[in-house]
């Protein structure tokens, strides 16, 4: 993929997540999410604080350096605004001339930020789904965000419900589409 489509795919991802974000009704904030631990707020705030990390990290700082700068509930008053700040931040950063040359570390390990870019990619797509499923938006995600996210976890698609992250993969019914059985591999029921 070059890297102009990853960073046409990372603004398209970002730009489902923000649509999601910007349907959220007042009162839909402390519903439950597919997500069994997180309410929709706690889902927006864990997107909108791994885009508060992805300038620091592309600018070189380390997982230390940085410290616990983002635990917590970082959206405030108005999680939207917020969302949107982070979201800009963090498209802008990845979108910088050589950004995606770059190696970062990650809780992982160093990771090469075309990797990171795709992982970030996969989290606000699916991510997107769970929020539109919260809260009774179009759940409907882009081909060609499902075929990146689909070729980004399956190398590792069998490890993620040891993680604690993702519930275990479920059976897709028969003749499902290709959006259907990613989300059945990231263990959530359609």
């Amino acid at each position: 993929m070059t890297d102009a489509t990853l960073l046409t795919r990372h603004k398209e991802a970002l730009g489902l997540f923000t649509e999601r974000v910007h349907a959220i009704r007042p009162g839909q904030w402390d519903e439950p999410t597919p997500c069994t631990e997180w309410s929709v707020r706690d889902l927006v705030n864990h997107l909108a604080v791994e885009q508060l990390w992805v300038p620091p990290l592309l600018d070189g700082s380390s997982i230390d350096d940085v410290g616990d700068s983002f635990d917590g509930d970082r959206l405030g008053d108005d999680p939207v605004a917020v969302w949107d700040a982070a979201e800009a931040a963090a498209r802008e950063a990845f979108a910088a001339p050589g950004a995606l040359d770059r190696t970062v570390e990650l809780s992982s390990g160093p990771s090469d930020a075309r990797g990171y870019c795709s992982q970030m990619v996969a989290d606000a797509v699916v991510h997107a789904w769970d929020l539109a499923r919260a809260i009774g938006a179009d759940e409907h995600l882009p081909k060609p965000l499902v075929e990146l996210v689909r070729r980004e976890v399956e190398p590792y698609a069998d490890s993620l419900a040891g993680t604690g992250l993702f519930a275990e993969a479920v059976d897709p019914p028969a003749g499902a589409d290709a959006q259907t059985r990613l989300l059945a591999q990231l263990g959530r029921k359609v």
